[in-house]
């Protein structure tokens, strides 16, 4: 591995570690990253990990993927592997390790000069590169690596689906037009001679099917709305403050700002997850016409959306992108209609909603595959088909 990358290495460490890089750039050439990390570690103050062999392993893939450049995109393909149903590297949630910075240090030059094609090759390594860039903020250190997102893509799909879907009411609305001509038609001339009291017989048991028939197709358009996406509130919110719930050991409390005058006290399940100061101006999406209530004692006005891996042993709040606006609602393509003012538990309503809530291969947060977006972009988590609750 040359100097110059070691010293990025060391750099990307102590910006990790809040410490400054000058005492260790001197000798960075000479050392290997295992005795790099070592040095910076011992300086911040922390304790060894206790994932050691873990530590050690990507310790040895940094040292290494340098000295492999004829055939770095192989070991590109066998990291991308390793982080199919990874979030990061080490570590849990929302908490890159020290690991992941030596090995985004040491992949990034690489990444940076892949073409579009290769690097959907390896989505899961572009999915967690652009994770780490933007949540150890090192664009100071590093040029950032464009990560291309498939908006376009599903509102294309989007534009599909109505179309389809309007081909085929059309279709519908046909036929059911047909169907009165034809019984129509079908009568015989004869019942024009038929007393007057019949006739008005039969043209009552006909209002009387029609009126019949009204409640009958009605009741699909108004399950339909029932169960739209556009009835819950989903805005863009920024947590201020996090700390752990005084009476839950699995609950956190944030206070989030959605642009309002105050801000809202909302109780989360993420304190097996998140560690409160990582939270702390953090972007998320928030549904904000839930039915405020207490949970172990302290209100709650909002439901952060959050994405979970299948077997729930990751799980992180949904990431609206940077420039999204606290207070702005979330939208989707083709999906119209106005929120309720507040959610009603008697009706379930999102319960019936949240099976559509999931992220694509990309990340991105959908429902039934149409993107949460804001005015910067798509949500997005760092967890690919993930549920979203």
């Amino acid at each position: 591995m040359d100097s110059k990358t070691k010293q990025m290495i060391v750099s990307a460490l102590c910006k990790h570690f809040s410490l400054d890089p000058e005492p260790f750039l001197g000798g960075a050439g000479e050392s290997d990253v295992k005795t790099l990390y070592s040095n910076v570690l011992k300086a911040s103050g922390k304790e060894v990990s206790t994932q050691n062999n873990e530590v050690l392993k990507w310790l040895d893939f940094a040292e290494g993927f340098l000295a492999i450049s004829k055939d770095c995109f192989a070991a590109l393909e066998k990291l991308n592997v390793e982080l199919a149903t990874k979030s990061v590297l080490l570590g849990n949630g929302l908490t890159p390790s020290a690991a992941d910075v030596a090995v985004f240090s040491a992949v990034h030059s690489s990444v940076l000069g892949l073409s579009d094609s290769d690097k959907e090759k390896v989505p899961h390594v572009i999915r967690w590169i652009n994770y780490i860039q933007n949540k150890e903020d090192l664009s100071t250190l590093f040029a950032p690596i464009p990560v291309k997102l498939s908006v376009f893509d599903f509102e294309t799909q989007v534009s599909k689906s109505v179309s389809k879907v309007e081909a085929n009411s059309n279709t519908k609305k046909a036929t059911e037009g047909v169907k009165p001509v034809d019984k129509s038609e079908a009568q015989p001339i004869t019942k024009k001679t038929e007393p007057e009291e019949p006739k008005k017989n039969a043209t009552t048991e006909k209002d009387a099917k029609k009126e019949k028939k009204k409640p009958a197709e009605t009741e699909p358009a108004k399950k339909d709305a029932e169960l739209s996406v556009s009835l819950l509130n989903i805005q863009v919110g920024l947590i201020r403050k996090a700390w752990k719930h005084p009476s839950a050991d699995s609950l956190l409390v944030e206070e989030i700002d959605v642009g309002e005058d105050k801000v809202r006290q909302v109780v989360s399940g993420l304190a097996k997850f998140c560690n409160p100061d990582d939270l702390a101006n953090r972007l998320v999406a928030l549904i904000t016409n839930v039915k405020p209530g207490k949970l172990r004692d302290v209100m709650s006005q909002g439901l952060v959306l959050c994405a979970s891996s299948e077997d729930h042993s990751v799980v992180e709040p949904l990431l609206p992108p940077a420039g999204a606006k606290p207070g702005e609602r979330v939208s989707f393509a083709g999906i119209e209609g106005k929120p309720e003012d507040v959610l009603n538990p008697k009706k379930k309503q999102l319960e019936k909603i949240t099976p559509g809530l999931y992220t694509d291969e990309n990340g991105v947060a959908t429902y039934k595959g149409i993107p949460f977006m804001t005015s910067a972009g798509p949500c997005t988590s760092s967890i690919p088909k993930a549920t979203i609750k």
